[in-house]
């Protein structure tokens, strides 16, 4: 009489200990998750313009997938200017004067890059700091920022940060770049909708077409069928730092307010989604929609909460970027 057994062979067994081994948690891996998790406030560099004005460049690193923290300005997202050594994370620091800077209050997933930026405030030394404080999910996180001649920033350099070129790499074609221009019509500051009561937003936006916009890629299919039937396989990263597919696109996404949003069409996203199909231009096989006519985005807006809102248009090439905000009541 023969018996079943479940018990491994010795190879079974082993390969069972190498799968284990493989799966197990490894003290240097990065996990990720949905939420709870802190956002980091993130200084990207200073900015020179023509005229000799200077500006602070900020962004933040969200380390969630999903949730979108709401942090209103106020003792939990403020900023302090002034000398070296003036605070930031401490709560006496905090001057409502001050605190306001233009930051957001509504914080998208994972890494968002040159958001916003700070004027230089005048007399201001190398040796002073402009620091912002952000407090969210019970972590706190301050950003300093300074004129130190290493945290410069351009065009070349903002190109290579957002993925648009890889780092070092230059020629006369992308350091003659300029980003798109912008114009979004309408009142920008006094708008009032009731809630599920749809607005419709306008924007018009051009560029000089560089960099290219990337295009489709395909490949041969090795079952005979020809090569545009199938997209091309994952590319692997070709730079050090994020890649970005590039061309003209526009995009409203919540700056400030705290409940539901929606926006119809669906929007590109304006964060670093690098999941396939994410629709973000950090995702793979992604590159940008064929331009509206008269260079001119509508968008529907519907919201599920009163409250007041801002909502920010940016129009990028992937390389460099311009915004817009408008201000929108949204009453019960």
């Amino acid at each position: 009489m023969s018996h079943a057994t479940n018990r491994p062979t010795l190879t079974a067994a082993i390969g069972i200990l190498a799968a284990m081994a493989l799966c197990a948690p490894d003290a240097d891996a990065q996990l990720s998750y949905r939420s709870e998790q802190p956002v980091s406030t993130a200084y990207e560099g200073w900015e020179q313009e023509e005229d000799g004005s200077r500006y602070f460049l900020f962004g933040y690193m969200n380390a969630n997938w999903e949730q979108e923290p709401n942090v209103p300005v106020g003792p939990n997202n403020y900023f302090v200017l002034g000398a070296a050594g003036s605070g930031g994370a401490d709560p006496a620091a905090f001057d409502a004067a001050v605190a306001d800077q233009g930051q957001p209050t509504r914080f998208l997933p994972r890494r968002n890059r040159f958001v916003f930026r700070v004027p230089v405030p005048e007399d201001f030394r190398e040796a002073d700091e402009v620091i912002w404080t952000l407090t969210a999910n019970g972590t706190t996180v301050s950003a300093y920022a300074s004129l130190r001649l290493d945290y410069r920033v351009d065009g070349l350099i903002k190109a290579s940060e957002q993925g648009a070129i890889g780092a070092g790499t230059t020629n006369p074609v992308i350091r003659a770049n300029v980003a798109p221009t912008l114009r979004v019509e309408g009142p920008v500051d006094r708008r009032t909708v009731r809630v599920g009561e749809p607005v419709r937003l306008t924007a018009v936006a051009t560029d000089d077409g560089v960099p290219k916009a990337t295009e489709p890629r395909r490949s041969t299919s090795p079952f005979g069928r020809g090569a545009a039937d199938v997209p091309a396989g994952w590319m692997k990263p070709r730079q050090i730092t994020v890649g970005s597919a590039t061309g003209l696109r526009v995009s409203w996404y919540v700056y400030r307010g705290e409940g539901a949003v929606t926006f119809s069409p669906e929007q590109i996203k304006v964060w670093e989604d690098t999941r396939v199909h994410a629709n973000s231009p950090w995702a793979n096989y992604w590159y940008p929609p064929p331009l509206p006519d008269n260079d001119t985005w509508d968008v529907e807006v519907t919201f599920d909460e009163p409250g007041t809102y801002v909502l920010r248009c940016l129009a990028s090439d992937g390389a460099l970027g311009v915004d817009g905000d408008v201000t929108v009541t949204v009453t019960p």
